[in-house]
């Protein structure tokens, strides 16, 4: 089996060529050779994946199973108009297009990631997978196109998609990025490792999590499901967790004390603030869980789970 994985140096990439390496093996079936692709490393191809013939070549090599993980973040794409069309659409149109080419019965597999972002406000008080899709970003709009493309595709023949929209992964490790949702990492990551932390919004602002694990099992899942399943609606909402920061904040208080907790400083930001509350709160990701995908169920598993992964099991007291 030949796995393509774009976007590979991301947070979620990493994690996933880690756990696949790991296992040798994907739906029972050896693991002869990966191909890591990003824009930066480490990667085995740097290459920009909207650039004139690298969809094509990468398709090429006629992968079994693609994840596409590769995208410009939501603040990214909303500060820089022309590069987040460009990535997250031109980008995703040039690899849809380059396997369809290839034509001769190759018919890969394809994981898409797209975002919980392709919903927009007014919500109902749970979004299930038949709410219409209004974004009211840019990033949003992106990946809903990406998400209609997708289904096309997969009922053309021309590849086997699923789309899973991620929630908020929490805790991402490592620096701060450019996606808008940082600060809900920020806020527990940065206090655990004894640095001061920012809120931008205020303590009521709710929001849909999953960690970073179960980003890799939906993304392993997803790969090895029977499609036949899912039917036509090649675009899932993910199970995750529904809170507010306020108990983003109890849980760091109960996993790791006052102390941690008293690390955050809340100094609000105008420009995160407006992008937050076009954003999704609660999903009813049922529709996934029917199909066998699992997520936490308190943000004290989230917490954990940053601790035991990335801390070896300690904090910053």
């Amino acid at each position: 089996m030949r796995i393509l994985v774009l976007g590979a140096a991301g947070m979620i990439g990493r994690r996933l060529v880690d756990r696949l390496r790991a296992a040798g093996t994907l739906a029972g079936r050896k693991i002869e050779r990966f191909v890591q692709v990003d824009a930066v490393a480490p990667a085995d191809v740097i290459a920009d994946i909207a650039d004139p013939g690298v969809a094509a070549g990468l398709a090429s090599d006629r992968p079994d199973v693609i994840f596409h993980l590769a995208a410009v973040v939501s603040g990214e794409a909303e500060a820089d108009f022309d590069k987040g069309y460009r990535i997250n659409l031109d980008g995703t149109r040039q690899l849809f297009d380059a396997v369809r080419k290839i034509g001769d019965g190759y018919r890969p597999r394809l994981v898409f990631t797209s975002s919980i972002a392709v919903f927009g406000a007014p919500f109902p008080e749970a979004i299930g997978d038949e709410f219409f899709l209004t974004p009211l970003t840019s990033y949003g709009t992106q990946k809903a196109i990406g998400e209609l493309l997708l289904a096309d595709y997969s009922r053309r023949g021309f590849f086997d998609g699923i789309g899973i929209r991620l929630p908020t992964i929490c805790l991402r490790p490592g620096k701060p990025n450019k996606a808008a949702s940082g600060f809900f990492s920020g806020i527990i990551r940065e206090p655990l490792a004894g640095e001061e932390a920012v809120l931008p919004v205020a303590e009521d602002v709710r929001h849909w999590h999953a960690s970073p694990r179960s980003a890799v099992n939906f993304l392993i899942h997803a790969a090895t499901i029977d499609t036949a399943r899912v039917g036509h609606r090649r675009n899932l909402s993910m199970p995750g967790l529904s809170v507010t920061v306020a108990e983003q904040i109890a849980a760091l208080r109960r996993v790791a004390g006052d102390k941690v907790a008293d690390r955050i400083r809340r100094e609000p930001d105008p420009v995160i603030i407006k992008i937050v509350e076009g954003w999704a709160r609660k999903l009813d990701a049922s529709r996934a869980e029917s199909l066998g995908f699992k997520a936490e169920k308190s943000f004290d598993e989230i917490i954990r789970a940053h601790i035991e992964d990335e801390l070896g099991g300690k904090w910053a007291a």
